[in-house]
């Protein structure tokens, strides 16, 4: 949706104004803006236009209006074009270089500081997700005699991720015929994603196996396990939950104590930020605001996820969830830091 530069900043002011006191924003207030040098009347007629757009709303009769969700979206989406032409690399957060170039031995410890940084220095609620590789590939297959019968496959997948999977087999093998099984593995499986070992590779690989067809199956089934990432397992760090009960329209009617469940709980936080780091082609920032949002107890805020990437498929999701009237350049402007000072840090440290 095209906006003429005077119903632009006439919606900014609104929602900036908005952003400040949770109140509905009137003509009156708009009109004390020095840049736009505009009537109140002249303002009442654009705010009508904006209404009838959709953009924004009146709550109540004789009330002033407040941003809607598609007055929010056109107003980030802006924002969003905005800060890629204008970011600054050398920005920092508060103490977060100082925080950064301070090597630790574990990157949990790591994490767990940085949520409660975002926390704090944003107001809003914090989340970060442990890295999980995404989109694993295989390296290496080592299949080898335990017993007579029983056979271990060793399988090694990027990161150098050691899976080891014990099975038996129906009759014994040579040593020719473990050296065969290697190769053929290797060769067919080296370098592929569970998403490329398709059907058509599979039958392959059972007809070139022969008799040795069984055993083939069972290791396709601990590749697929290796490879698989376990989201129970997933970890997740948040910090600054109870900052929600700072907005009003969050804190009334219960919406409050729902939404700390969600962090609580955190399977519906692990949905949302695997989903994030599913979605191929959108590892930038994204913003989620009111009914974009996957979680139906986040409803009334907003959230927006960065992707931090530490090299070779190993990645998590940042994320900040606050009221629909966030400040969203601060926000941003935060992520972006923490995202890139993640990224050098880490693969500094490789």
């Amino acid at each position: 949706m095209e906006l003429d530069e005077r119903k632009k900043k006439i919606l900014h002011a609104i929602i900036r104004n908005y952003q400040e006191t949770g109140e509905p924003v009137g003509s009156r207030t708009i009109s004390k803006y020095s840049d736009l040098q505009l009537s109140s009347a002249t303002i009442r007629n654009e705010m009508s236009d904006l209404e009838e757009m959709g953009l924004i709303v009146q709550p109540h009769t004789s009330a002033g209006r407040i941003p809607t969700d598609k007055g929010y979206r056109l107003y980030v989406d802006h924002m969003l074009e905005e800060a890629k032409k204008e970011q600054d690399s050398e920005k920092q957060l508060p103490q977060a270089r100082d925080f950064l170039i301070e090597r630790m031995d574990r990157m949990e410890l790591v994490l767990q500081q940085m949520a409660k940084l975002l926390a704090a220095n944003t107001n809003y609620t914090s989340m970060i997700s442990a890295p999980r590789y995404n989109r694993n590939k295989v390296k290496f297959i080592q299949l080898s005699r335990v017993e007579v019968q029983k056979l271990l496959a060793v399988i090694v997948v990027e990161g150098n991720i050691i899976k080891n999977s014990m099975f038996d087999v129906d009759e014994p093998l040579s040593d020719e015929d473990i050296l065969s099984l290697n190769l053929m593995l290797n060769t067919n499986l080296n370098g592929l994603t569970i998403e490329e070992i398709n059907l058509g590779i599979i039958a392959k690989l059972k007809a070139q196996a022969g008799t040795h067809t069984e055993i083939v199956g069972k290791v396709l089934d601990a590749v697929a396990d290796a490879i698989r990432t376990d989201e129970d397992d997933l970890q997740i760090y948040t910090s600054g939950a109870t900052n929600i009960f700072k907005y009003p329209e969050l804190s009334d009617s219960g919406k409050a104590q729902e939404i700390i469940q969600v962090f609580e709980e955190k399977k519906q936080l692990t949905n949302l930020l695997t989903d994030k780091l599913n979605e191929d082609g959108k590892q930038g920032i994204q913003v989620y605001i009111g009914n974009e949002t996957p979680v139906q107890s986040m409803k009334d805020c907003s959230v927006v996820t960065a992707t931090y990437d530490l090299g070779d498929g190993l990645q998590g999701t940042i994320g900040i969830v606050g009221p629909k009237r966030m400040d969203y350049e601060k926000v941003v402007a935060t992520l972006q830091t923490v995202m890139g000072q993640l990224d050098t840090m880490f693969k500094k440290e490789e």
